[in-house]
Formats: C-alpha cells, structure tokens, sequence
C-alpha cells in the first residue's frame, strides 16, 4: 500500500452522526486551498456523511480507506482562486489516450499523493507539484512529457516549470482526471 499523505490530521474518533461533519466542516476552515484533510472516524455512517459534505461544499472527496475499526477519510479543500492557463502546448484526455496506446508515453500526475493513491492512469509517475523543482532530475529533457492532475490547474503550472527549466516538449492534460474515463488504477490498497 502507498503510503496517503495528508496536510492535517483530524481525529474524529468515538464521535457519532453529525458530530464528525461539524468537526470537519470547523477543520477545514483552517487549512489553505488544495491541503489534504485526513479525518479518522469509527462512526460507519461517516463515509456517506462526508462524501456527500465534501461534494456540496466544493471540496473534493478523495476516498476512504480502513485500518481495523478506523476509517480514515480524505479530503481536500477547494480551491478559491480562478485561473487561467497559460501554457500552450495542450492535448485533451482523448489525444493522451491515443499517446498511451500508441506506447512509450512520459507521463507526470502532479496532484498530491492522497489523490494519486485513489486513482491514476496506469504508468503515471507520481510528483506531486510542491514536489517537481525538486525531482525533476527524474524525467528525461528528450521524452515527450505529458502533465495531469484534476483539473489542468497544477499541471498547467508544471508544464511552465517544467518549460522553464529546459523541458521542451511538455503537454498539459486538460481537464485531466477530472474528466478521464479511461484505465484508472488504486494504489491504496
């Protein structure tokens, strides 16, 4: 199992229905756009509970997974701020499909592990954005590169660094996983 992980940790713990929503509703409030929120629950109506607090909220629901009698919800807060791409090599989901079934494909999912870990394209090479400056030195200058993350936000800033520091032939995904109805993969269990 990948390790999941999360900005902050919300124990939740022995408190039952509404309690943990009003518990992650207060949470969430303090964590800045895209963090990861990790709620530990026992209370098994929580799964329903917070996927469906998450969603209307704007919140993206990652996924849940057990440890014995510990559900451990992940969750990360929405983004508040509108953005405008501006790198201009794009391809669409359909085009990268093509790329993937045509075979040797680099592919980069700069969304943030907990999001990876419950779904990502088969072969994607998981560094997370606040990552990439970091572990660039992990992708060939050379390869086609192609950028995904949820919505073509993060991945089109990493298909501008990527740019900057001498990757040329960088595509972003857009609208990325968001939208892919293609193989997904789990690396949570």
């Amino acid at each position: 199992m990948t390790e999941i992980k999360a900005d902050h940790v919300l124990d939740a713990k022995g408190l039952a229905c509404p309690m943990p929503i009003v518990k992650t509703r207060k949470e969430i409030q303090n964590l800045d756009s895209g963090n990861v929120l990790l709620v530990e629950a026992t209370d098994k109506g929580s799964t329903t509970d917070i996927k469906a607090w998450a969603e209307r909220g704007g919140h993206q629901y990652l996924g849940t997974t057990e440890e014995g009698d510990v559900l451990k919800h992940y969750i990360r807060k929405a983004s508040e701020e509108t953005y405008e791409e501006k790198h201009d090599k794009k391809v669409d989901n359909a085009g990268l499909k093509e790329k993937l079934a045509s075979g040797d494909v680099t592919l980069v999912d700069v969304r943030e592990s907990a999001e990876y870990a419950f779904g990502h394209i088969p072969n994607a090479k998981s560094i997370p954005f606040g990552e990439l400056e970091n572990r660039m030195d992990e992708l060939n200058k050379d390869d086609e590169i192609y950028v995904v993350c949820r919505t073509g936000t993060r991945s089109d800033y990493a298909a501008q660094l990527l740019t900057e520091k001498g990757y040329e032939n960088v595509y972003n995904v857009v609208p990325g996983m968001s939208e892919w109805d293609g193989e997904v993969e789990e690396s949570n269990k």
